[in-house]
């Protein structure tokens, strides 16, 4: 049976200071982030066990149990790739046209998402996607790790508003940690994910 890994990151820890530093970055990736992955690795073995046996009374919490792991290791992966030390500025091209086509121009655009971000109620996730129904960008906030994935939406930028990731160094002041991650984004990595999205048709 496949497996799933934890992936290593496009930049070292202390590569997005002084934004996000090294020690959060490292326990982020390196503790969280591998026990979604192990976290789903292991639901699956018990899935495969009930399965074998036709024992599926306990296959409620153990799809719940799943969803949320695989999620999280989905979001964090879109993550890491959506960050990067040379990020920042605002996207061009056939991105930077949707969002002025959907979401009123990237300013307007960039308070929704800052908002959605710092307003999630407990943890979750701020997260621009790509609704492909109304073919239309969208901008959704992710309770916990498994609100919305999986429902027919493609993340495209997602900014995390979990408390492990800014909590020791912005305490509780997380719009001052999501003003940071726009220095940050991986404008790239963001267009050829709604390039990759919007091609499915």
């Amino acid at each position: 049976m496949s497996t799933y890994a934890l992936p290593d990151l496009p930049y070292d820890y202390a590569a997005l200071e002084p934004a996000i530093t090294g020690q959060i970055l490292e326990l982020h990736h390196a503790k969280h982030h591998a026990a979604y992955v192990k976290g789903a690795n292991d639901t699956l073995e018990q899935l495969a066990e009930a399965r074998d046996k036709e024992q599926f009374g306990s296959l409620v919490g153990l799809e719940k149990t799943y969803a949320f792991n695989l999620s999280g290791h989905v979001l964090h992966t879109i993550f890491w790739e959506n960050l990067s030390p040379d990020g920042g500025d605002r996207p061009d091209g056939a991105l930077a046209d949707a969002i002025d086509e959907h979401l009123g121009g990237f300013e307007a655009f960039r308070k929704q998402l800052s908002a959605a971000t710092a307003s999630v109620q407990g943890s979750g996730w701020g997260v621009l996607a790509w609704e492909p129904l109304g073919k239309r960008l969208i901008v959704e906030q992710v309770y916990d790790h498994h609100g919305n994935v999986g429902q027919g939406s493609t993340p495209l930028l997602v900014f995390d508003a979990w408390e492990h990731a800014y909590y020791l160094q912005y305490k509780n002041v997380r719009p001052d940690y999501v003003q940071k991650l726009w220095d940050l984004v991986n404008w790239d990595d963001v267009s050829a994910r709604y390039a990759e999205a919007t091609a499915r048709g």
